[in-house]
């Protein structure tokens, strides 16, 4: 059985640093980006995560936690956003990421998510779920990929940064 695809949802910013112009082509872009992402030998380059999960986070005003469920190829099956929060953070619950890799037979998992004061370096608690996560998925042999954080200042990967 094939896994199930679900149809991929564009969140609307909720900046007004963005004219409708400039929205309508961060939301083009995003297409190509996904359509190249699903279609493509897999996730194999970090910089093209990197910016697509830019491009999905970075002007948010409260924080949002999403994942990337994967093939066992790297290719992209579905982006989700899971979790919305505040400002400062967002409540993720394990649980309902290994649900939902189960259901859509994810092989591999890479999350991301946005810090609205624009700095993307990873605070003591995005390092705390990242391993609870990784720890809940590993029972049921997922893998955990990366880790991107998002600001308007740019990302970080906490794989490339050996945290994972």
């Amino acid at each position: 059985m094939e896994p199930m695809i679900l149809p991929f949802s564009y969140p609307q910013t909720d900046s007004t640093e963005f004219t409708d112009q400039q929205q309508l082509t961060i939301q083009e872009a995003l297409c190509i980006l996904e359509s190249h992402i699903r279609t493509t030998e897999g996730l194999t380059s970090s910089e093209k995560v990197k910016q697509f999960c830019l491009l999905h986070g970075a002007d948010q005003k409260d924080e949002h936690f999403s994942c990337l469920f994967l093939d066992n190829h790297h290719r992209l099956i579905s982006f989700e956003r899971l979790f919305s929060g505040t400002i400062d953070g967002a409540s993720v619950y394990p649980r309902v990421v290994l649900r939902r890799a189960l259901e859509l037979n994810a092989a591999a998992l890479i999350f991301t998510h946005n810090h609205p004061s624009g700095l993307p370096e990873p605070s003591e608690a995005d390092k705390a779920i990242t391993s609870r996560l990784k720890n809940a998925l590993n029972l049921v042999d997922i893998r955990v990929l990366d880790h991107i954080v998002v600001g308007s200042e740019g990302t970080v990967s906490m794989a490339e940064r050996g945290m994972l």
